[in-house]
């Protein structure tokens, strides 16, 4: 499916750097390029070779003025990203330059390429499934080395073999079941049909296994949220610059300095950690602060973790114990601060109000850095405490994955209780189309044209 018109776009990011490029993706996009460009050697691209590197300048055909000296990458259909002609401007990475040369090829003819849009002829022209191309975003969105990893594994296929492999298996059980289904005075044999149900069975299995890999896998690819809670003046702002070693929060002794929710990324072995210091929990009246303390609530409420900090100098006071009931049904690390001062909190009569299997009670210092070490272990093994380095095997770390293999997997039971249940034979079939049906919209064999839009929207322009 190649399309008419000619795309262009500027691909690097926007600011001064060394070297920019301005894309272009299309039957004519060297021919419009060969419009602007002039080499001293008077190469025309149209004639070189695929795949080569061409000097030159670019020209504005109306007044013959030289816009930049650049290079010029000619990638010939088939043999390019999008599987379509591709020229690629290497110029000066200004940004004056870059949008002067995309106007000249949009008046050559190119349209402003869409969000994603390379990236969706990419998909639409066969070279990569749909998994594939959102690994390219996810790649481009990494933040630490591990989902990096994970990204790469995915852009090579090593999902999408997984999915096709499991969407074979189910459709020679499905030919097997509508085979008695073309020919209903055959009778199902005992042995034919243990075989069935054990393919089934053995196919579910792999997909539960499949599913719960996402819940840590997801931490890599979005992050692992994390709120850092507790009243006014207990030293969330300095854990936070503590854990960034740098000073990104307002550190001042009166309370009520956080009236906004701060969010930062921390790397922790491989982990994105975005984390977010919170308005102190307290009664107040002032309708800034207020809201500070409104949204420290929601951000409770919505993370995958909570660091939970006391002031071990102190006694416990009601707010202290509002926090405590508020993370109560959350996954946490209770952190005692202000070890550098003398302690006049009992840990035990302490850790007997907050302590239990799921939690971890650490001593820190946020101002000398004590027990910061042993606060980014208990939060890394807080979600992750299985996961490797360099785990082996599939994982799925995409929601849109994650909802569609749990649907597959409905589909399968319905499947399996109705095969076994000896039910009307074109109920198991249907169930078993329907499995298929879900498995294959993660690679794009089944989709339509919202879920694509929504998918590519989230892209940058030049991707």
């Amino acid at each position: 499916m190649f399309s008419e018109d000619t795309i262009a776009a500027i691909s690097t990011p926007l600011g001064e750097g060394g070297i920019g490029i301005v894309r272009l993706s299309g039957d004519n996009a060297l021919s419009i390029s060969d419009g602007i460009f002039r080499s001293p050697g008077k190469k025309s691209l149209l004639d070189s070779r695929n795949r080569c590197i061409i000097y030159g300048h670019i020209i504005d055909p109306a007044t013959g003025a030289q816009i930049d000296e650049v290079l010029v990458t000619v990638m010939r259909s088939p043999n390019s990203y999008t599987k379509e002609d591709v020229a690629e401007i290497n110029c000066h990475g200004g940004m004056i330059t870059l949008r002067k040369i995309l106007e000249l090829v949009i008046k050559q003819g190119a349209r402003l390429a869409e969000p994603g849009e390379f990236t969706r002829r990419a998909f639409l022209n066969g070279r990569i499934d749909l998994s594939q191309a959102e690994a390219v975003l996810d790649l481009i969105r990494s933040r630490t080395d591990e989902g990096r990893r994970i990204a790469v594994e995915q852009l090579q296929g090593s999902l999408s073999e997984k999915i096709c492999s499991l969407r074979d298996g189910l459709t020679g059980i499905c030919a097997h079941v509508e085979t008695y289904i073309d020919f209903p005075e055959d009778e199902i044999e005992t042995a034919s049909k243990k075989d069935l149900l054990e393919s089934m069975l053995g196919i579910h299995g792999e997909l539960v296994t499949l599913l719960k890999t996402y819940d840590e896998a997801r931490f890599f690819r979005e992050g692992l949220s994390t709120a850092i809670v507790g009243r006014t003046n207990v030293g969330k702002s300095s854990l936070l610059n503590a854990l960034l070693q740098k000073d990104r929060a307002i550190v001042t002794e009166i309370p009520g300095t956080t009236r906004d929710v701060i969010e930062e990324y921390l790397n922790i072995r491989g982990l994105p950690l975005r984390i977010m210091d919170t308005a102190g929990i307290r009664d107040v009246k002032d309708a800034a602060e207020k809201e500070g303390v409104k949204r420290s609530l929601r951000s409770i409420d919505n993370a995958d973790l909570v660091i939970a900090v006391f002031d071990g100098s102190e006694a416990l006071r009601e707010e202290d114990f509002q926090v405590i009931q508020r993370v109560k049904s959350k996954k946490k690390v209770f952190a005692l601060n202000k070890t550098d001062l003398p302690s006049v909190v009992d840990e035990n009569f302490f850790s007997s109000f907050i302590i239990h299997p799921s939690s971890l009670l650490i001593n820190i210092s946020a101002t000398r850095g004590d027990g910061l070490e042993e606060l980014k272990e208990a939060i890394f093994n807080s979600c992750l405490k299985d996961w490797k380095e360099g785990r082996e095997g599939i994982v799925v770390a995409n929601l849109r994955h994650k909802i569609a293999v749990e649907n597959a997997l409905k589909s399968l039971e319905r499947a399996i209780n109705a095969f076994d249940g000896n039910l009307p034979i074109e109920i198991t079939a249907l169930e078993l189309r329907d499995s298929l049906d879900k498995l294959g919209g993660i690679v794009g064999i089944v989709t339509t044209e919202e879920i694509l839009n929504k998918i590519f929207s989230e892209f940058c322009i030049g991707k």
